[in-house]
């Protein structure tokens, strides 16, 4: 038997444990032994991520070559994934690094290079630079890749882009994906527009809402179930051998605070809650607070103070290179003691901001990024209009009602 026979055996056999997991996670929560929920308690607020059930998935990486794309959000307990899989003898290849970079520092588009971890001297190979995507030449040097990364559950985050192109690439090569899922933590939303295909960007890969309400092991199988990846509309073949390791005791209800911050401008857990809302000022002159210490949680804009009380002013800092208005005084308003539990995504902010805006017209970047994070033209259009977030939100009904039918198909948990 071909080696790639064999791991598909192994691969079939988890499969199979994990449909058992996966009925575990959505029926069985009583029936779980006391052992699995105090192990859980004690890791993960009562949930057992896909990485810390290691029994699941390691048979399918045993002398196997491995690929994984991690970062630093990317832990089983205290222990990197890297160093614990190491330590178990598994042939770790290659880390393949995303936005942010292996260790999370870098600036948000700040171009990621290859390089070596200091730690392991496993090479890190940049999918946030020249290339995006794995190339042929990099799966060759492997057998399977496997990813573990902690989302926030917007489109507009990328970690969800890079597995995209990672399911694409494994696609046309035949490589088999692992996904270790791990919780959404704005997972209760499913609101906002619905992306046109024509706005897609690294920032909008999928029509989906901007907040999607899935985890990425759910949306990876949304992305293999409707054919979205280039190609496999036309070629029925053409799916990434995917294998989704589901969480132990989590529901999409769940207020979960993640225990590493995602990236160097989401700090807490009131950036990641004011996030949804806060992002789209990212195409307008309104700073969202990077080159502070209260990142995603003030705005504001320079030289207007019927924007606001509060006062701030961007600097340049570490994971916060060149932030927008730099240097310059910004009026606004401070949300970092509001009240975020309940927010989802909210226009009420935008909307105001623009209203008070002196020069309208020089209210949105000239590039207009709000068009790509908003992911259509609408927004821009229907602001000039004049319309409120009632008459905004009622175009958003008929493609958010299809997404969330289409949605029920491929939830892994209630």
């Amino acid at each position: 038997m071909t080696s790639n026979g064999k791991l598909l055996l192994v691969l079939t056999f988890v499969a199979t444990l994990l449909l058992s997991v996966g009925c575990q996670a959505q029926n069985g929560r009583s029936s779980a032994k006391s052992g699995d929920r105090a192990t859980a308690d004690s890791r993960s607020g009562g949930i057992v991520l896909g990485a810390e059930q290691m029994d699941l998935f390691l048979p399918a990486l045993q002398g196997k070559r491995v690929g994984l794309i991690v970062n630093h959000t990317s832990v089983v307990g205290r222990n990197h994934l890297v160093d614990s899989l190491i330590a178990r003898g598994v042939t770790v290849k290659a880390i393949l690094a995303p936005e942010h970079g292996f260790r999370g520092q870098a600036t948000d588009g700040e171009t990621i290079a290859d390089g070596r971890d200091i730690r392991t001297g496993v090479p890190i190979v940049s999918l946030y630079g020249a290339n995006r995507k794995p190339s042929k030449a990099m799966l060759d040097t492997l057998d399977v890749l496997l990813f573990d990364i902690q989302d926030v559950g917007t489109r507009f985050y990328t970690y969800i882009s890079t597995m995209h192109y990672a399911m694409e690439a494994c696609a046309e090569n035949n490589k088999p994906l692992i996904v270790l899922d791990r919780p959404n933590p704005n997972g209760r939303y499913v609101d906002g527009p619905i992306l046109d295909p024509k706005y897609r960007s690294f920032v909008g890969m999928h029509p989906i809402p901007i907040l999607h309400g899935l985890t990425v092991g759910e949306l990876a199988r949304m992305i293999n179930g409707e054919r979205w990846l280039q190609g496999a509309d036309t070629n029925p073949k053409l799916l990434c051998p995917l294998t989704v390791v589901p969480m132990k005791f989590y529901n999409h209800q769940m207020d979960y605070t993640l225990p590493v911050a995602p990236s160097p401008n989401l700090p807490n857990q009131q950036a990641i809650r004011l996030y949804p809302t806060l992002c789209l000022f990212e195409g307008t002159i309104v700073s969202v607070g990077r080159g502070t210490d209260k990142q995603f949680q003030v705005i504001g804009g320079p030289g207007n103070p019927r924007f606001g009380p509060y006062q701030f002013t961007p600097a340049d800092k570490p994971g916060a290179v060149n932030p927008p208005q730099e240097g310059k005084l910004c009026y606004g308003l401070d949300l970092s003691g509001t009240d975020a539990t309940r927010l989802g995504l909210s226009l009420k902010y935008l909307l105001d901001f623009y209203n008070k805006a002196a020069d309208k017209d020089k209210f949105f970047l000239p590039t207009n990024y709000i068009d790509r994070l908003y992911g259509s033209d609408q927004l821009r259009l229907q602001l000039r209009a004049g319309l409120d977030e009632a008459a905004i939100r009622k175009t958003w009904e008929p493609g958010l009602g299809q997404y969330k039918e289409m949605r029920k198909k491929y939830l892994i948990y209630p």
